[in-house]
């Protein structure tokens, strides 16, 4: 599948990861399925980790609520979610891949461990709870 994502949003994310540091930034990701086979990201929510952690993140469920009915209000679909490895490469960790538990959701994992270099990448992953497997996405910031 094939992902786009605005320049402002992208943009928009890395400034909420670089401020969140060391800690993993979240959030969630909304858009529409076309019928040529694209996924639009057409919003994006910086929420806040509750774990406030370098390691993994959990979403606030008060934001992830508002974030939902603002969706729902604005006509858009949840496409995802996305997050932040202030450490380590733009790929699911095992604890990313047994924790990604909706098969039609694209993952997005934004990573900043080279300064100044930061990669963002999109998954699906699917399968068992005990043997999961992540598929990078094409993404395309526009």
């Amino acid at each position: 599948m094939k992902v786009t994502i605005k320049q402002e949003d992208y943009d928009r994310i890395l400034e909420h990861a670089l401020k969140e540091r060391p800690d993993e930034a979240c959030g969630l990701i909304a858009g529409s399925d076309g019928e040529d086979g694209v996924r639009r990201i057409e919003k994006v929510y910086l929420l806040t980790n509750i774990d406030h952690t370098n390691e993994h993140f959990s979403i606030d469920s008060k934001e992830q609520l508002a974030a939902v009915k603002d969706m729902r209000a604005a006509g858009l679909k949840p496409l995802g979610n996305w997050h932040s490895h202030p450490e380590s490469p733009s790929r699911p960790s095992e604890e990313d891949k047994r924790l990604a538990n909706d098969p039609r959701a694209s993952y997005l994992i934004l990573s900043l461990a080279e300064e100044g270099k930061p990669v963002l990448n999109s998954f699906h992953v699917e399968g068992a709870a005990d043997a999961r497997i992540s598929t990078k996405e094409e993404l395309e910031v526009i």
